[in-house]
């Protein structure tokens, strides 16, 4: 890791650098790792990588064995600190627990970071709940709408990873991350895609420059994006920007839904009334952002 262009070396501190790239090795496929293994993933010699990993470990960043080393609740604290303190996560959250509650649909509001998005706020209101509060209703052609309904919000429950607050998500495969992108400079998507490789995590998946421009820009000219099986199996998203006063793109909303053998796509009707809900409530927060 260097210094970036707008950073003085002698106000570089590359210790800390170090440390925190250390503590980013571990994720979801590397909860536990040797100093090693530790080495490898933060690019340090092995003698480097173990003197940080002591050094984390008596600080209370990290727990060890002995020979390997995991992250505590401490780390939690950063991102406890951040929800605490910015502004974005405070001002959403009224609108998607009300947005949740009326429609019983999982809600997340998602902004950029690197080469992912990160869930900065989610709908709080229990799924469970929602189950139980759906009203009995049956669809002309005698379907028993409540079943359906309560089978779609089960479905959510179990379904996709990366629902809690603070996961990250690949940008090119989500419905968050394209919906972001499509309103950058031309400039910044060139230099994105440079930076960036288009790893396929399903057969849906878009894995082109080609393929992620052209879905950009249709996301730039109806603004909402529709992902469908693209991050995860039988998991599908609609997504909407969240704009300041000023047109000013600063976070995405999308609702998570489930697809594939897990439940049918929507139709046109219904993918309409979740955008329906979806615009609603961005033209809502532009007010407080």
């Amino acid at each position: 890791m260097s210094p970036t262009a707008t950073l003085a070396s002698r106000d570089y501190i590359a210790g800390l650098a170090k440390g925190l790239q250390l503590l980013q090795a571990f994720d979801h496929a590397h909860q536990r790792l040797n100093a090693t293994q530790a080495a490898q993933r933060a690019e340090l010699t092995r003698a480097a990588a173990r003197r940080y990993l002591l050094t984390l470990h008596a600080l209370g960043y990290l727990e060890t064995d002995g020979r390997q080393f995991w992250l505590t609740p401490k780390v939690m604290q950063f991102s406890g600190n951040y929800l605490a303190s910015a502004q974005l996560p405070r001002v959403v959250q009224p609108h998607l627990d009300q947005l949740a509650t009326h429609t019983g649909g999982a809600f997340s509001v998602v902004v950029p970071d690197g080469g992912e998005v990160v869930i900065v706020a989610r709908s709080r209101t229990a799924l469970v709940g929602a189950v139980q509060a759906l009203p009995v209703a049956v669809s002309p052609s005698g379907v028993d709408l409540h079943t359906r309904q309560a089978q779609h919000i089960r479905q959510i429950m179990t379904m996709a990873q990366g629902l809690h607050l603070g996961a990250r998500l690949p940008m090119h495969a989500t419905s968050t991350g394209q919906i972001l992108m499509a309103y950058w400079p031309e400039a910044a998507v060139d230099n994105w895609l440079r930076a960036h490789s288009l790893t396929r995590l399903t057969p849906q998946t878009i894995t082109t420059p080609s393929g992620l421009l052209e879905r950009l820009n249709q996301a730039r000219a109806q603004h909402w994006v529709h992902a469908v099986d693209e991050h995860e199996w039988g998991v599908q998203a609609i997504a909407v920007p969240l704009q300041r006063a000023d047109g000013q793109v600063v976070a995405a909303l999308n609702v998570v839904l489930a697809s594939g053998a897990n439940g049918a796509s929507p139709e046109p009707a219904v993918t309409t009334r979740w955008l329906s809900w979806l615009h609603e409530a961005a033209a809502q927060m532009r007010t407080v952002l």
